[in-house]
């Protein structure tokens, strides 16, 4: 059942044993059931223990069968909690129990039968024996010196007994003995075992008991008292039942694919962890996941992905001790507990271990793979005295662990929770911003060699925060990205800056930077397009500046969208060009209309003389190609000279303008009558 008690899963035998297939079932109500039923006040104490979250065991009940007739069923269930401790249903088992239940009702009436009737004791006692005997329970009755007054088949079947400790007077010790000698009994004491036999059926308080034999079998035994001093006992054979409430208890607390502990069980073994520790000892927390698990997942699809996981669960148990536990908690991330002495010592031994060993290649349906691992680290009790506090700070740590490059391992430290603490707030203002329009465009002028005027504008994403002021694209975009409002907040860019760029002179074109993130939303060109179609601006004057991050995506539908755009007419610019492995190869798989050398070579152009070389090249290249060059973050006169002296076609920097409102970028056009110096 869901976390709303809907039934959502069941195994195809109860068609057999209801008369109904699961899918007439999915989706009702346990509660609903119940509380529609003839007898409600039959059904309250199985709701209650629905209502509490509660495990519940051989609720029995009737069920009216497609053929007509009632049938009685035995059910067992175990709440199900998600690794957050959130309710998410139940998960149970259960029996048709028809026969034994008509068995049971017919020795009632039997046993009525007989006191109400006076009939010959011969006739009694086949009646009785025929009652008994169609009963799937062990039954067994002693009389008050505790000797066997009458059993059935099935109690000798259960314990082996032979024909001569099955007749009426044998002595209940006899009986037990055999059972100890033919290991037939439960606990790791025989002695203790016959004692608490003789002192259950001595006991006036009716008892049930789980009897766990030492061949594996598991017997249920209720027990009471007869008004005469006797006992009377039914002894039901649960093993299978056992199992699968076990099995359903480890599918709760073990992840499916690899078997490990799930963070249910983690935390439960923390909890003892923590509880042991009181006294100052310490124990390691360790967060790992893996580098490039999604490039695999991605390219030899899922199973491989899968199959992966398995291979790393198996090198994991190599590395750790049996003290040691692992789990995963989802995904691609894993963690150990590791309790013992000198745990930071310990912990980075075990970390340095698990890198090197994930680090080696793995062979996954014939295709070598390479993944790698990133650890962090957490110490308790120094960390966190809770195992949410103990898994978020090393779950912080592990950031930090991939922040410094992979493949490596970092050890909490306070200042990463201020951090993380610091980053949640800029998200939820970030979130807000959006909705409040905290965002505004700011423009820098792109200047023409040719011409000596403004030829363009880049658009500049700023954020005026209410408390921070006003922040500039390197403090937030980044966290835009990771969270997913880049694509958004994107598309107002693109809105704004069509908008905004219609109420200038028509051979002002304008230049907006566009994130890798954006590239993995379909919808980027329907975007474009639509920004275009409400400003009413011509294509040719957007100009889309992408980096090389872009194109490493290796993606046909990127390329594809590129294209798309450009036959529309958009303009395609190469950003930040020379800083990447692969530029100049980029320039052969797609036609870019510009290309701009990054200010670094720009900044060093009066210092060191490879920069020139640098520039002279990507000149060159532009006139052979036919693709515009424009250097960025000019900042001086010598600067100036220089890159008109190489040919480049335009420029852009503090030397003609910093990024200006959209207001104040206006004026500056106007004063500047477009002429901006001699070329």
């Amino acid at each position: 059942m869901d976390e709303n008690y809907r039934f959502s899963y069941f195994s195809s035998s109860l068609k057999t044993t209801v008369g109904v297939g699961p899918e007439q079932e999915i989706g009702k109500s346990r509660l609903d059931i119940a509380a529609n039923a003839e007898d409600r006040e039959f059904w309250q104490p199985h709701v209650d223990n629905l209502l509490r979250r509660e495990t519940f065991r051989n609720f029995t009940y009737p069920y009216r069968h497609k053929d007509g007739r009632t049938r009685w069923f035995s059910i067992s269930g175990q709440p199900v909690f998600d690794e957050d401790g959130a309710f998410k249903g139940y998960r149970g088992v259960g029996a048709d129990i028809t026969t034994e239940h008509e068995a049971r009702e017919q020795l009632a009436a039997a046993l009525e039968e007989l006191r109400a009737a006076n009939v010959k004791l011969e006739t009694q006692n086949m009646l009785f024996e025929s009652a008994i005997d169609n009963i799937s329970q062990g039954l067994c009755m002693f009389d008050g010196d505790r000797q066997l007054m009458v059993c059935n088949r099935r109690y000798a079947e259960l314990y082996g007994l032979p024909r001569e400790l099955v007749q009426p007077g044998t002595p209940l010790q006899m009986i037990l003995a055999h059972r100890v000698s033919t290991g037939r009994y439960s606990g790791p004491d025989p002695q203790a075992f016959l004692e608490n036999r003789m002192n259950m059926v001595a006991s006036v308080v009716r008892t049930e008991t789980i009897d766990e034999l030492k061949d594996g079998r598991v017997y249920l035994i209720a027990h009471a008292q007869l008004p005469d001093g006797g006992s009377v006992a039914i002894h039901d054979d649960i093993t299978a039942r056992k199992r699968a409430e076990e099995r359903i208890a480890h599918m709760a607390r073990h992840d499916a694919l690899t078997g490990l502990p799930n963070r249910l069980l983690l935390r439960d073994k923390m909890e003892e962890a923590l509880a042991r520790g009181e006294d100052g000892d310490e124990f390691a927390v360790l967060c790992l996941d893996l580098d490039n698990f999604k490039a695999v997942n991605d390219s030899l699809g899922h199973p491989a992905g899968d199959s992966l996981l398995q291979a790393v669960t198996r090198r994991l148990q190599v590395c750790v001790r049996e003290t040691d536990t692992i789990s995963r908690l989802g995904g691609d991330e894993f963690a150990i507990l590791q309790p013992g002495p000198n745990a930071p010592e310990r912990a980075a031994t075990l970390a340095r271990r698990i890198i090197e060993v994930l680090g080696a290649a793995f062979t996954i349906e014939g295709q070598q793979v390479v993944v790698g691992a990133s650890i962090g680290i957490a110490l308790a009790p120094h960390d966190g005295a809770e195992p949410d506090q103990l898994l978020k700070n090393a779950d912080l740590a592990l950031y930090r662990a991939k922040d410094d490059g992979r493949r490596t391992y970092r050890f909490f430290e306070t200042q990463m929770d201020i951090n993380q603490q610091s980053r949640r707030a800029l998200e939820m203002d970030l979130r807000q911003a959006l909705i409040t329009g905290e965002f505004e465009l700011f423009y820098q002028p792109i200047v023409s060699f040719a011409s000596g005027r403004i030829s363009g504008l880049e658009a500049l994403i700023r954020w005026r925060h209410p408390v921070r002021g006003l922040l500039a694209p390197g403090e937030f975009v980044s966290l835009c990205e990771e969270i997913g409002l880049i694509v958004p907040i994107g598309d107002w860019v693109l809105r704004t800056a069509c908008l905004q760029a219609a109420q200038l002179s028509e051979d002002i074109r304008i230049a907006v930077n566009l994130s890798p993130v954006q590239f993995k939303n379909p919808g980027l060109v329907s975007s474009v397009l639509q920004a275009l179609y409400r400003a009413r601006l011509d294509p040719g004057r957007l100009e889309l500046e992408i980096t090389e991050s872009v194109l490493l995506l290796e993606s046909e539908d990127t390329l594809a969208a590129l294209h798309q755009l450009r036959d529309q007419g958009v303009r395609i610019s190469m950003d930040d060009f020379g800083t990447g492995y692969s530029s100049l190869s980029y320039l052969r798989r797609f036609p870019f209309d510009r290309i701009k050398i990054d200010r670094s070579f720009i900044a060093d152009l009066e210092k060191k003389s490879d920069c020139l070389a640098i520039i002279r090249a990507v000149s060159s290249l532009g006139k052979d190609l036919g693709i515009d060059t424009t250097a960025e973050g000019v900042e001086t006169e010598t600067q100036l000279k220089v890159l008109m002296m190489e040919g480049l076609t335009e420029v852009q920097g503090f030397l003609f303008s910093p990024p200006l409102p959209f207001d104040e970028i206006r004026e500056l056009l106007a004063k500047a009558e477009k002429t901006v110096f001699a070329a």
